[in-house]
């Protein structure tokens, strides 16, 4: 059992299940520890924010879980799939299909509309999304006809929001999604990734150093110096809008 959990919280059917995961860069004579032995669930549905502070090996641990990254040591699988030793088609498979990716940085093309943005990554999948419905799922129905130099930084986060959703993944990862964003504008941000997942049921991960920000995810994982020092369930899940920062 892991700390701060009871033994019958588990919302769903296991989507990641990672086991003494360890990740160490060796930089010449350094070796850098990134994470030092992770145990953790993450199930079906479920929004979960990954809380510390910088350097306490969130991207890390989301690199590995979205196949961006292999681990060290340990196993990492995703539903019936073992991610840990997975060769380079099968991850490209995996993140193709059931992921999708929200950075802090948008990484739109420029030379394209919010619409033609999101239907790249539509173009690559199984069974996506219509472009237009992707822009209305996360409140920008009026402006996909715009291109990225037209739109505010939040509103180019919501495209990026969309094109990640629009090939329909199962999982959702946000690497501090809100990171370059003013907190009214953050807000905005958290409502569509909520709604995303309240609407569509993608397990959603967030990654933030904002402790504010945790009172949006159903769970909490706290991660300092490599390792997960808490999991914690809230008691109420609440609304982005009611976050102040």
């Amino acid at each position: 059992m892991r700390p701060g959990e009871g033994p019958d919280t588990s919302p769903g059917e296991v989507v990641f299940r990672a086991r003494g995961v360890t990740k160490v860069y060796d930089m010449g004579e350094v070796h850098v520890h990134a994470l030092r032995g992770i145990d953790l669930d993450l199930f079906t549905g479920e929004l979960v924010v990954l809380l510390g502070p910088s350097g306490s090996g969130k991207s890390t641990l989301v690199n590995i879980l979205g196949g961006l990254d292999t681990a060290t040591e340990g196993e990492v699988w995703y539903r019936d799939r073992d991610l840990t030793r997975a060769d380079d088609r099968v991850l490209t498979e995996y993140r193709r299909l059931d992921v999708g990716f929200v950075f802090q940085f948008y990484n739109l093309i420029p030379s394209l509309t919010a619409e033609e943005n999101v239907a790249i990554v539509t173009e690559i999948a199984d069974d996506p999304m219509d472009p237009a419905e992707a822009l209305e799922l996360v409140g920008l129905g009026t402006r996909r006809s715009h291109f990225p130099a037209q739109l505010s930084g939040g509103e180019q986060q919501r495209v990026a929001i969309a094109r990640a959703v629009a090939k329909r993944p199962a999982v959702l990862l946000c690497d501090e999604p809100t990171g370059a964003l003013d907190s009214q504008t953050g807000v905005v941000v958290l409502e569509a990734l909520e709604r995303v997942n309240r609407e569509i049921g993608t397990t959603t991960v967030v990654i933030t150093h904002n402790v504010v920000q945790a009172g949006m995810a159903q769970r909490v994982v706290y991660l300092k110096d490599g390792l997960v020092t808490d999991v914690k369930r809230n008691a109420e899940q609440r609304s982005p809008r009611e976050l102040k920062w």
